[in-house]
């Protein structure tokens, strides 16, 4: 079901599938029949393990779904996990880089016209461009940018599909790189469906590849490789447009965010913006009070 009708990448299934196999070996054997206590011990030993409340709260998620499906189907009579709580968050802010910082890092990647050198300037225009989750981006087919348009069609989580614009620059960038680009695609093949072919076993580059090279990329640009990756990236697109006058509802849009409540980790963002309204354009804003 996860797969066939959700659409769930292999990186999901592959950690839902340790999570069930978890619940099993906590449970000794058949989880089916697990209780609400026995699901909420075996959660509450994570987090008195010291795990992290957003990963104990992504395997919730997943009991939620496996066992909403159980009484989907008719398996069970009702759903242990509705009693359950989500463990809390905090409110830890999302790491994004300033837009100096992504000047910095374009200009270095810009500095170089080897092949590699042009396939990483357009990975990391389209991703500030964007804002696509890495694996959206190195899964796009060549059509994608066909006919240098001026949008891209994006087929995220969920097989969902959604349309994201592209500037000038990102267009240019992946024009530079389409001209280089067979140069990438392996052994005697000669052709490939995808934008960013790559050796490996799914045919196009993988994510590991994407983050060693924006690191190695950060040193040459003067910003610390801890503070860049392909999500920090995709968290300075949503800053940024944030902080110049997007609204939420939109970005929700361009990040694929199925709730709103997701995208509202930006917020940070429009509390800054909304202190400077304030400061700069009200009426009374300036004046000092008397002594």
């Amino acid at each position: 079901m996860m797969s066939a009708e959700r659409g769930a990448s292999r990186h999901t299934l592959d950690a839902y599938h340790r999570d069930l196999d978890g619940l099993g070996d906590e449970l000794g054997g058949d989880i089916t029949h697990a209780t609400p206590e026995q699901l909420r011990t075996y959660l509450d030993g994570f987090l008195s393990q010291g795990l992290a409340p957003s990963t104990a709260a992504r395997r919730l998620s997943c009991l939620r779904q496996f066992f909403q499906f159980l009484f989907a189907e008719g398996v069970r009579k009702d759903d242990p996990t509705s009693a359950l709580d989500s463990p809390q968050r905090g409110g830890r802010l999302p790491k994004y880089l300033g837009e100096d910082e992504v000047d910095d890092l374009l200009e270095a990647a810009r500095a170089e016209t080897t092949p590699q050198a042009l396939r990483l300037t357009a990975l990391l225009e389209l991703l500030y461009a964007t804002g696509l989750r890495v694996s959206e981006l190195v899964s796009l087919p060549l059509a994608a940018v066909a006919r240098d348009r001026p949008v891209l069609i994006v087929r995220g989580k969920g097989n969902k599909e959604r349309m994201m614009p592209i500037g000038a620059p990102a267009r240019a960038a992946v024009a530079a790189y389409l001209e280089i680009r067979s140069n990438f695609i392996p052994g005697k093949e000669k052709s490939s469906r995808w934008l960013f072919p790559s050796r490996s076993a799914n045919g196009y580059l993988n994510r590991g590849a994407v983050s060693k090279a924006l690191k190695s990329l950060a040193i040459n640009a003067g910003v610390a490789p801890s503070r860049v990756s392909p999500h920090v990236l995709r968290h300075s697109f949503a800053s940024h447009l944030l902080a110049h006058g997007a609204d939420l509802r939109s970005l929700q849009q361009m990040l694929g965010h199925a709730d709103i409540s997701t995208t509202q980790i930006y917020t940070h963002v429009l509390d800054e913006r909304l202190r400077r309204l304030v400061e700069t354009s009200h009426p009374l804003a300036g004046l000092s009070l008397p002594e």
